[in-house]
């Protein structure tokens, strides 16, 4: 495993966090807490010491989890989890529908104060606003709120995570050059790279880290989809459009290109790409099970991505990997 700085702290995270999103949310198909605590402890063995969750993740499992895997070790992990969605009071919700945020001093010191008992921890080391929209990356009191907590010991570092799904480019701008944020998260990879772009190169000016989430596509560079591939009934990619498949597939066809040597899998190509951005400090891939723990935190040894090999990504992704063609 490699390991980079976050911001201007000395936090070290491995290249490959490790998000709690799939083993506490059940979006994945079915969680098993003694099988997730048994994941997490893995991950730590191979390597991987930066674990990412947030409260709503389970209504508060994914911090739970992290405090039953490492408790009697929190030195030795570093810990990122997220606040903001109110589901203490509003407990139910649509699918993927997002639940009402607060942002008031009150709701986010109560917020914290309830993610350090789940956590079973005094401090966070990287705490994140979650899916911030412009009215909070706007509102000053939050971001002196943030540097209390840090003068009180509560968390080393925050920064803000932007979502729910791809986009908020100029909140993520606009909180890299105005506020003290030493990370946000994104979504990037090789099929998605826009908005990351901008806001990688926001990140180079401003001395900003990126952590990167769905470096797989969800799944989709992984290398294991063929058109005939179905998904369990609580497995939230089974809501998808097909071609959504289908065309995915035609991409990653133009992509065998960065696995012809045999020296990296098409699922540590898409991490090699991610990890080439020097901003970029972690990367989240979804694990499932022991075989992907193996293999994405092997990633960071294989083969860096060439200049040939990023130049011929850049065509692809500037002509929609040829697909315009096909359908001319």
């Amino acid at each position: 495993m490699k390991y980079r700085t976050l911001g201007g702290t000395d936090i070290a995270v491995s290249e490959v966090g490790f998000g709690v999103w799939t083993v506490s949310t059940g979006w994945w198909g079915e969680v098993d807490d003694e099988r997730s605590v048994r994941l997490l402890r893995e991950a730590r063995e191979r390597g991987i010491n930066y674990f990412d969750t947030a409260d709503t993740y389970g209504s508060g499992k994914g911090e739970t989890l992290l405090a039953d895997a490492f408790g009697h070790m929190r030195d030795e992990v570093v810990i990122s989890t997220k606040i903001g969605y109110d589901f203490y009071n509003h407990t139910a919700r649509r699918g993927q529908q997002e639940r009402p945020q607060d942002w008031s001093e009150e709701f986010i010191r109560f917020a914290l104060e309830q993610s350090l008992k789940r956590l079973g921890t005094e401090y966070i080391d990287f705490l994140q606003l979650h899916n911030t929209k412009m009215d909070a990356v706007e509102d000053d009191g939050l971001f002196a709120l943030m540097e209390a907590f840090r003068s009180e010991g509560k968390i080393r570092a925050y920064g803000i995570a932007l979502g729910p799904k791809i986009g908020w480019l100029e909140e993520g701008v606009r909180a890299m050059r105005e506020r003290r944020v030493e990370g946000v998260q994104m979504i990037y990879n090789l099929l998605e790279q826009d908005p990351g772009r901008g806001l990688i190169e926001t990140a180079r000016k401003a001395g900003t880290s990126l952590v990167v989430r769905v470096p797989h596509s969800s799944g989709m560079l992984e290398g294991h989809y063929d058109e005939n591939t179905t998904f369990a009934k609580n497995d939230h990619r089974r809501h998808r459009p097909k071609e959504w498949l289908t065309t995915g597939l035609k991409k990653v066809e133009q992509l065998s290109f960065l696995t012809e040597s045999g020296e990296r899998t098409l699922g540590q190509a898409a991490l090699k790409f991610v990890l080439a951005a020097p901003e970029v400090v972690s990367t989240l891939p979804n694990f499932y099970g022991k075989e992907q723990i193996e293999e994405f935190a092997a990633a960071p040894n294989t083969p860096d991505l060439t200049p040939e090999e990023l130049s011929r990504i850049a065509e692809l992704y500037e002509n929609d990997f040829g697909l315009e063609k096909q359908s001319a």
